[in-house]
């Protein structure tokens, strides 16, 4: 399911190409990495640990993985997809609390 995102850090990247003065971001020139890279490294993680636990259960299918790693990387999944669900829900919240004020 995960191979069906054509670029899934496609966001981050215009962001942090957006950001950019002078070929580089003022965070970048300071020697700090920018808020879209940031943003493009969490989201890769993140699917990287997604993909992960999708070959782990893939392999216990097989009887090719045990069964403590198999749990340990559903339950980093979970955790993921909660975090994930957790900052969508909290960045549609500062959205609309942007959009209800009065200027």
């Amino acid at each position: 399911m995960l191979d069906k995102i054509a670029n899934p850090t496609a966001a981050a990247n215009a962001y942090a190409n957006t950001a950019k003065v002078g070929g580089a971001s003022p965070l970048e020139t300071a020697g700090k990495q920018s808020f879209g890279d940031m943003m493009k490294d969490i989201a890769v993680s993140g699917i990287n640990t997604m993909r992960n636990s999708e070959v782990m259960s893939a392999k216990a299918v097989t009887g090719d993985a045990a069964l403590p790693d198999v749990v340990q990387a559903v339950s980093a999944a979970e955790l993921t997809l909660s975090t994930v669900v957790a900052v969508r829900d909290k960045m549609i919240n500062a959205y609309q609390e942007l959009m209800r004020t009065q200027i």
